[in-house]
């Protein structure tokens, strides 16, 4: 297929996307229930991928509560993806009855003190959605998001949904670069990142997440020790269907005093406080675990800061 043809039918899908957004709820989530039967039933997607990270995340659980979390799972998919598309449409008083925040207090008091931030999130329940706190925030928000690649039109259409309330998506690989512009203009910033997201290239920061060894981003830890910004753990829970709450809480007041293990263990800590009380709203179709562990590669044990061992893949 050509470029040309391409652009076309990615112009075509997007129109379709926005006209869909402009759907009541009530339809949006009749669409959703919809995709679920063709996502689990027909197409099967990630079957064996969600299985294998759900047994192996929940050893303790019997085989007929791991099939009732995945089947939840993909209900929330489901409605994640939709939710995701009608934010297009979406305006301000749209958010504001189905999303709350709380702890933007404690944000703000590091603004007034000319001091930026870096906020931690994860892929769980609705995080794009969140991307209107902006509106509430007093620092420039930095959304570091991982690009689509191939399909720069499909981005872009993700991005204007992102940015409509004036927060700045950053590709990942400028994000360092970005918020040192806006270190040297003295402008206050909040660095949101999900940092749970499988490395491109496996690195040496491993430890145990979910009860699986998991390689990790080296950037939060190295930003956050280097800049000694203060660190806060985004919460996220599930009300009820396309009804949210969101807490930022603090994690590390001083994370130049720590290692970047030790920053890393307590956001992998805060993550799993949170799957396992509300599983089913993870993305576990998501092949996080996919890598392994090379020979010589230390792993960081948890709850353990001053201890690692060395064991084969």
């Amino acid at each position: 297929m050509s470029i040309r043809s391409n652009k076309i039918l990615n112009s075509v899908g997007i129109a379709l996307l926005k006209g869909i957004s402009h759907l009541p709820f009530r339809v949006i989530y009749a669409l959703s229930d919809g995709l679920y039967v063709l996502i689990r039933y027909v197409f099967r997607y990630r079957q064996q991928v969600v299985r294998k990270n759900l047994r192996r995340s929940f050893p303790e659980k019997s085989e007929a509560e791991i099939r009732q979390i995945e089947k939840a799972f993909y209900h929330h998919l489901c409605d994640l993806m939709l939710e995701a598309i009608k934010g297009w449409s979406m305006d301000l008083k749209d958010y504001e009855k189905r999303i709350t925040f709380r702890g933007l207090d404690k944000i703000g008091e590091h603004f007034d003190q000319g001091e930026s931030v870096i906020v931690l999130a994860m892929h769980h329940n609705n995080w794009e959605w969140c991307s209107v706190v902006q509106h509430l925030a007093k620092h420039q928000l930095l959304m570091v998001y991982d690009p689509v690649r191939g399909n720069r039109q499909f981005e872009d259409f993700l991005i204007s949904i992102r940015e409509k309330f004036g927060g700045k998506a950053i590709p990942v690989n400028k994000a360092a670069r970005t918020a040192l512009q806006f270190h040297q203009n003295k402008t206050p910033y909040a660095l949101w990142l999900a940092a749970d997201q499988r490395p491109g290239e496996v690195n040496q920061l491993w430890t145990i997440f979910m009860n699986q060894e998991a390689c990790f981003l080296p950037g939060p830890g190295k930003i956050s020790v280097k800049t000694n910004q203060p660190v806060f753990f985004h919460h996220s829970r599930k009300l009820k269907r396309g009804h949210y709450e969101v807490e930022f809480s603090p994690l590390i007041e001083r994370p130049a005093e720590l290692s970047e293990q030790e920053i890393l263990q307590a956001y992998v800590q805060k993550m799993e406080e949170d799957i396992r009380h509300q599983p089913a709203h993870y993305l576990w179709s998501h092949k996080r675990w996919k890598q392994h562990r090379p020979a010589g590669f230390k792993l960081f044990v948890p709850h353990s800061p001053s201890q690692t061992v060395t064991t084969q893949p």
